[in-house]
């Protein structure tokens, strides 16, 4: 295969990667495996023009991206938009996609499944048109999100940390809202905290994170008015890989979920792969089976 390798230097790992050295075992592991592989590693704000200008290209067989989440989840929305298989190199905190992928989140060690490996066919979600591979959410997370935001931090302890903080701050100060929910042509209002919607449902991990991404749906999980003892529990149910379970999580699926905010006033906050954005009164969420090509492990179907 001819592929395109475009890294971000910016990103968790690479920052304190000795890039010069990587490129060239990238370039030893490919090469040996029989694939021809051109590399590049650019700064964050040169990742997406650069990983366009190779999804475009017609002499390419796939493109592979290394960063964090939310450059994985950018990268993710190229391929799909142009047709082009991606394989990623985990570079992040979290690296929640990759887990969903099973791939091995060490940057050396990933090299030789995904140049051993092959192109599967996978679902990718979609927020009024905007892609996600992890999840869209809105209520308590996008609000710790904020929270995290508003503190300084330069490294992953610093980042574990600030998203630790906002938690408290999200558990003394829980949002309420009231949202119109369409499922599948199915429709009902409800008064709730916190809306969760996954690329497949999440599997039991404390991450959250889904076990597989070519089950075809979508998972929707809501948490109704909470005070500050039940945030708390949640969290704690979270913390014990019992989200599913907890006694406050209503959970289901479907295909295309439409919501709605009628008694919101001002700036509505969402989180699309980890990234806070402003979002409308009305949010048409959906699944595309299939339709995002990956390059994954040989374990992987």
């Amino acid at each position: 295969m001819k592929m395109k390798a475009v890294f971000n230097r910016d990103g968790g790992t690479f920052r304190t990667t000795d890039m010069d050295a990587y490129c060239r075992k990238v370039e030893e592991v490919f090469q040996a495996a029989g694939h021809d592989v051109d590399i590049a590693a650019v700064s964050g704000s040169e990742m997406n023009e650069v990983l366009e200008k190779a999804a475009r290209r017609d002499d390419l067989d796939a493109i592979i991206a290394g960063g964090g989440d939310g450059t994985i989840s950018a990268a993710a929305a190229v391929a799909w938009k142009n047709g082009m298989p991606l394989g990623i190199v985990p570079a992040g905190t979290m690296n929640l996609f990759a887990r969903s992928l099973k791939l091995p989140l060490d940057i050396w060690k990933v090299l030789d499944v995904l140049a051993s490996g092959h192109v599967i066919d996978a679902d990718i979600g979609s927020a009024d048109g905007r892609a996600f591979v992890h999840q869209f959410s809105t209520g308590l997370h996008a609000r710790m999100v904020r929270l995290r935001d508003s503190y300084t931090f330069a490294s992953r302890p610093g980042k574990i940390l600030a998203s630790t903080r906002a938690a408290v701050g999200v558990i003394f100060n829980p949002p309420e809202f009231e949202v119109d929910i369409h499922i599948d042509g199915k429709e009902e209002r409800r008064r709730i905290s916190a809306i969760s919607v996954s690329n497949n449902h999440f599997g039991r991990d404390t991450l959250m994170y889904a076990d597989s991404v070519t089950g075809g749906h979508l998972g929707f999980y809501t948490a109704p008015p909470l005070k500050p003892a039940g945030v708390a529990r949640l969290a704690i149910d979270i913390l014990r890989g019992k989200f599913r379970e907890s006694a406050v999580i209503t959970e289901t699926s479907g295909q295309a979920v439409d919501l709605h905010f009628p008694k919101t006033s001002g700036r509505i906050n969402g989180v699309i792969d980890g990234e806070l954005l402003p979002i409308g009164r009305d949010v048409a969420l959906r699944i595309h089976p299939g339709e995002l090509k990956l390059l994954v492990g040989a374990d992987v179907s």
